[in-house]
């Protein structure tokens, strides 16, 4: 694939220097990082190959990728390395796609203390699906989810929620038999946003008791307990946006959707539209208004857009991919070989490329020849900061 004519990567190398020095002692390490990463992304800074083409003779070098998790041009292999990952865990059922959504007080303060409130979003989300869902009131079976966190709505603005995934039944308690779902409808909404809005701001207050939490700037008077008391008196009365899609249109369509949203990242190099003396411009969605004139395009200082944009790096470590239930990492293998034997499922066969007479499949080049098509071999490799010794087809002869 051809390079973007613009990439965040452009505006980060142009601006990024100049504000990075202005805002010292005000970025984290872990921004500092991104930021870092990103500039050197598949660039001689971080080495790379020289490649050479047998059938056309053709010559080219190619650059390492960084590989951060924030960095917009480093996702898809990652991605496609996960979803392969999962193809075999889907069951033939329906899949309903669930959100859960912090209010936009508790976000605010949430950038101050994203490790803490990430984690209980995370935690409280699967506990509301997992409770309600045992309810023989309701489904009363074991169900499977995989949460995925975003932080940032289409404007770049800090957003916290969390995308779930979620087949439409489970395995009953003793995990005799399996229980399905009523068609085209998994759980009540207005249930599952009752249950998580007492439970996260339970646990929201065990977490200020315990000292976790850090204020800041107008929020520094939410320190003092009685004030923190009254600051979420106004949620307790407010309603908390969990929302359910209808379900997906097969397994496919499930990989497919996750595809686009597992490794995904605040800004897609693709959105950006220009930079120019007044600033860098964007494609964004406005989901409130309605009709066509929902796609529309923002333009923001190169500082502001830096800003935004680093506003979603993840504390160091911090998984935003998690699975519960019973395909939870403990016992994930055992749960969906008896959910497959229940469904009356033949289970997933795992290829032994050693004894098996099918033919296997070819695997796609590493590098492919931007003339003609053909595979490229990497003739030489040089490391961070090493200079390039030849063209590499003066490097290709034995």
């Amino acid at each position: 694939m051809g390079r973007l004519a613009l990439e965040v990567a452009d505006i980060f190398r142009t601006h990024g220097p100049a504000w990075r020095n202005g805002q010292q002692g005000h970025l984290s390490l872990g921004q500092l990082k991104v930021m870092s990463a990103i500039e050197q992304c598949r660039s001689a800074a971080l080495g790379g190959h020289l490649l050479h083409c047998q059938a056309c003779e053709h010559g080219e070098i190619a650059y390492n990728s960084c590989r951060n998790r924030h960095c917009p041009k480093c996702q898809a292999s990652a991605a496609k390395r996960w979803l392969d990952a999962r193809q075999a865990e889907l069951l033939p059922v329906d899949y309903y796609h669930v959100v859960f959504t912090l209010p936009a007080p508790i976000s605010a303060i949430a950038y101050y203390n994203k490790a803490v409130i990430y984690r209980l979003l995370f935690k409280v989300a699967a506990e509301t699906l997992i409770t309600i869902a045992a309810d023989p009131k309701h489904l009363g079976a074991q169900i499977a989810a995989t949460l995925v966190l975003h932080t940032w709505g289409s404007a770049l603005t800090h957003h916290p929620h969390v995308h779930g995934i979620v087949p439409g039944g489970g395995l009953t308690k003793d995990s005799q038999s399996w229980v399905a779902c009523k068609p085209g409808f998994f759980l009540s909404v207005r249930v599952l946003s009752r249950l998580f809005r007492r439970r996260f701001l339970e646990e929201l207050e065990l977490a200020h008791r315990a000292g976790q939490l850090q204020f800041f700037g107008e929020y520094a008077h939410l320190s003092d307990a009685i004030s923190f008391v009254k600051w979420l008196a106004p949620m307790r009365r407010c309603e908390w946006v969990v929302y359910a899609k209808r379900p997906f249109a097969g397994p496919q369509a499930v990989l497919a959707y996750l595809s686009r949203y597992t490794h995904r990242v605040a800004i897609a190099n693709s959105r950006l539209v220009s930079m120019d003396e007044r600033g860098v411009t964007f494609r964004w969605k406005d989901y409130r208004d309605k009709g066509k004139t929902r796609n529309k395009t923002m333009t923001l200082e190169p500082d502001e857009f830096m800003r935004r944009f680093l506003l979603h790096v993840l504390p160091t470590g911090f998984h935003r991919i998690r699975h519960y239930g019973f395909i939870a990492n403990n016992a994930r293998k055992e749960n969906l070989a008896r959910a497959r034997e229940l469904l009356d499922v033949a289970p997933v066969a795992v290829a032994d490329a050693k004894n098996t007479d099918e033919p296997v499949e070819l695997v796609r080049p590493t590098f492919v020849c931007a003339r003609c098509g053909a595979p490229m071999i990497i003739v030489q490799t040089f490391m961070r900061g090493q200079a390039i010794r030849a063209p590499p087809y003066e490097q290709a002869a034995p």
